[in-house]
């Protein structure tokens, strides 16, 4: 768990990539923008490397590389208490080489580690490829400019894509969404969130009786086994009512609306090998 999507969140300014201490948090492609005085920088948060089991978890892999195709650098966000070059960092690694792409090598958490550790890891990673820049880093206390900086000093001159007041390309469904699973993966066990995706009944804005903005919102969590729809829902329905007021706390906070929230648990089996299912999560090659 490199802390790429603690990164990204940073780095942008604004919440728009879920955090939580699990691998493969991130299902598909993100992009964050930043736009500076002398600059508009456009960043692609993907999906982690792992080995895949299933349709969507091939996607992911997919979706990991094929963002990788057309972008002007890298940032390849490795954890500073590696010992050595693991065989997913391995495998980016190989990618990278095989690509020539500009390279920033970013090794976070470094609170974690002894500067001995660090020098001696900075040292392994340098041998294998020409970085443009390495830059030791913690995600949650980061000097942002600086960071940002050195993106831009690597980067070639571009049009400018977006308009000064845009962060993100996400929809409104799909901050939702992503926010209704996050608050999945902090409360439940380990085994039931990965099993988990929300999908988006209803969204509609309307008027408080104090003629106040709201978001009306209904949305449906599936899982993969009855058993895991009991955890969900809780004695007496305390853990869903628990998501769902973390969820709508964060919401409110992010679009800026009073959100009113109401979610079901159902149930759908091997989910992750449905092809309609698993397409929502596919980004056009």
């Amino acid at each position: 768990m490199s802390g790429k999507s603690t990164l990204l969140n940073a780095l942008i300014g604004e919440k728009i990539a879920i955090i939580a201490n699990k691998p493969q948090t991130t299902r598909t492609q993100i992009k964050g923008i930043v736009n500076r005085e002398k600059s508009q920088i456009i960043f692609l948060d993907t999906p982690g490397i792992h080995k895949p089991k299933t349709k969507l978890s091939n996607i992911m892999i997919q979706t990991a590389f094929n963002s990788a195709k057309d972008v002007d650098l890298v940032l390849f966000v490795i954890e500073a208490n590696s010992k050595n070059i693991g065989p997913g960092d391995r495998l980016i690694l190989d990618k990278i080489k095989d690509s020539k792409k500009k390279t920033i090598l970013v090794i976070n958490k470094i609170d974690l580690i002894k500067k001995e550790e660090l020098l001696k890891l900075i040292e392994i990673y340098s041998k294998e490829y020409d970085f443009e820049a390495v830059l030791p880093i913690s995600a949650t206390s980061l000097e942002r400019d600086k960071v940002l900086d050195e993106i831009e000093k690597a980067l070639d001159y571009g049009p400018k894509y977006y308009d000064d007041e845009t962060y993100t390309d996400q929809t409104v469904k799909m901050i939702v969404e992503e926010t209704i699973r996050e608050k999945t993966l902090k409360l439940l066990d380990d085994e039931v969130p990965h099993g988990i995706y929300v999908e988006i009944e209803k969204i509609k804005k309307s008027k408080t009786m104090e003629n106040k903005s709201i978001f009306n919102i209904e949305a449906t969590i599936y899982c993969q086994r009855e058993s895991h729809k009991g955890i969900i829902i809780g004695k007496n329905g305390n853990k869903l009512k628990q998501i769902g007021t973390y969820a709508r706390e964060d919401l409110e906070k992010i679009l800026g609306e009073k959100v009113n929230l109401k979610t079901w648990v159902k149930v759908s089996k091997d989910w992750q090998d449905k092809d309609q299912i698993v397409k929502k999560f596919k980004i056009d090659d």
